[in-house]
């Protein structure tokens, strides 16, 4: 047995994954892994990187250069043009990013689901209970990114970003051995609540949610990276119109995007638990 089979089997143990990603230093590891991702040596930029290959099925054949100066230059590569086809029907808002969809379906009185029996508030998620209220009989989709996946993540439709809500947490894994372990994690968790209206007039809001390892956004409308030693404001008012699937930003390794929907729109075909999507690809319909 090779070593990516023996550590492939290890990690797959829930067990000794739950111990391995999160009975650890969580917030103090995932410091350390933005430093290291960002020395700018060969050694130290291909070692890292073949490590990663153990771990995950990283391909970095849609990439759009195949030379990186650190591990965070490849954690955030960007894809060769047209790699990721956007469909531009008006009734249809896109993915905004690769991801296997974790959970779906239907908000009903405030709750959603992370797991299977493990729902969660969404007042809690937004820390806004009047912002909730806004998606009672919506919809959502949780987008889970893989460490191999493109990190980047794009506007589902053309719109207006109003507000992005920075809230700081913790790092726990947000992966499905976590997620049925660990009540609220989402909840718990570093994230930012975007606000987005689109041409229609209804208002999605999107909620990239860090993880271990991760725990940094960036918005390239905003001036600010947001991590884990940010300050504020957390509150802050945008203006910044983008076109679908234009660039919003991306996350320093892999985690998780959520996506709500007012009512009014409804899930795409093939949008279930444990469908995998891509960037561009129809994950919403209005109407």
């Amino acid at each position: 047995m090779n070593a990516k089979s023996l550590i492939g089997r290890l990690t797959q143990q829930e067990n000794i994954n739950f111990l391995l990603t999160n009975r650890i230093p969580r917030r103090l590891v995932t410091r350390f892994m933005g430093w290291w991702s960002r020395i700018e040596h060969p050694w130290v930029c291909k070692g890292s990187i073949a490590l990663w290959r153990l771990f995950s099925d990283l391909d970095l054949g849609e990439a759009k250069h195949t030379e990186f100066k650190s591990l965070h230059d490849c954690f955030t590569r960007e894809l060769k043009a047209g790699a990721r086809p956007i469909d531009m029907h008006p009734a249809r808002l896109v993915s905004p990013c690769d991801g296997l969809v974790g959970a779906c379906g239907p908000i009903t009185r405030g709750l959603m689901l992370q797991a299977k029996g493990f729902p969660y508030s969404l007042t809690e998620l937004l820390t806004d209970a009047d912002w909730a209220q806004h998606y009672e009989g919506g919809h959502y989709v949780t987008l889970r990114l893989t460490s191999s996946m493109y990190h980047r993540f794009h506007a589902p439709a053309d719109c207006r970003v109003e507000q992005v809500n920075y809230i700081s947490g913790d790092t726990w894994n947000v992966n499905p051995i976590a997620l049925k372990r660990v009540p609220g994690l989402f909840c718990k968790n570093e994230r930012a609540v975007i606000r987005c209206r689109i041409d229609s007039g209804a208002i999605l809001t999107l909620v990239p949610v860090a993880a271990i390892l991760v725990a940094s956004i960036r918005l390239r409308f905003l001036d600010v990276l947001l991590h884990l030693k940010y300050r504020g404001p957390h509150v802050i008012p945008c203006n910044a119109m983008l076109q679908r699937g234009e660039e919003m930003g991306w996350f320093e390794h892999g985690s998780t995007i959520i996506v709500l929907a007012p009512p009014g729109l409804k899930l795409a075909e093939g949008v279930f638990e444990g469908a995998g999507v891509r960037m561009g690809q129809p994950l919403m319909l209005i109407g």
